[in-house]
């Protein structure tokens, strides 16, 4: 199934493609120094550095891009390799209100996170949610409020349908 960039609520990408470019563009600069200040131009050492800086940098951006990327469609939650259909997701929790819990973390905080990373990436905050069957898990993203937002849109939505 082919989806349209209208069934599209909210996405943030992992890892970025510009980031690929940050290492030939360091060691251009390096060049133009050398080329401004010195008799020796390490030509063939700064191509294999800038090489080397894009093939590691491209491992990271693809890992980056398989496992922190949130997607967010009508149908679907897709949490790095995890996906979760929008008619398993029953409810959104709120922020957590610390001054009334006295500091303790929420339920759903203590739930394991989507995707299949050990937590929430570096970066993320979780968004509490209760799966069909009753279960606890927290979705993650850089911009929680707004992933809050549209989930519960969504999830409000369902239950307006359904009834």
């Amino acid at each position: 199934m082919t989806e349209s960039a209208d069934d599209v609520v909210f996405v943030e990408w992992g890892g970025r493609w510009r980031t690929l470019a940050f290492g030939p563009i360091f060691c251009g600069i390096a060049l133009v120094i050398e080329l401004l200040t010195g008799p020796v131009v390490h030509w063939i050492g700064l191509a294999v550095i800038a090489l080397v800086l894009v093939g590691f940098t491209y491992v990271q951006v693809v890992a980056a891009r398989r496992h922190a990327t949130v997607r967010l469609t009508r149908d679907m939650l897709q949490q790095g390799t995890e996906d979760v259909d929008i008619d398993e997701i029953i409810t959104v929790f709120p922020e957590p209100d610390y001054e009334k819990t006295g500091g303790d973390p929420e339920r759903w905080e203590l739930a394991r996170a989507l995707g299949e990373l050990s937590g929430v990436p570096r970066k993320r905050h979780g968004v509490g949610l209760r799966l069909r069957g009753g279960g606890l898990v927290q979705a993650w993203a850089k911009d929680e409020e707004t992933l809050r937002e549209r989930l519960t849109e969504l999830v409000a939505a369902r239950k307006q349908d359904s009834a």
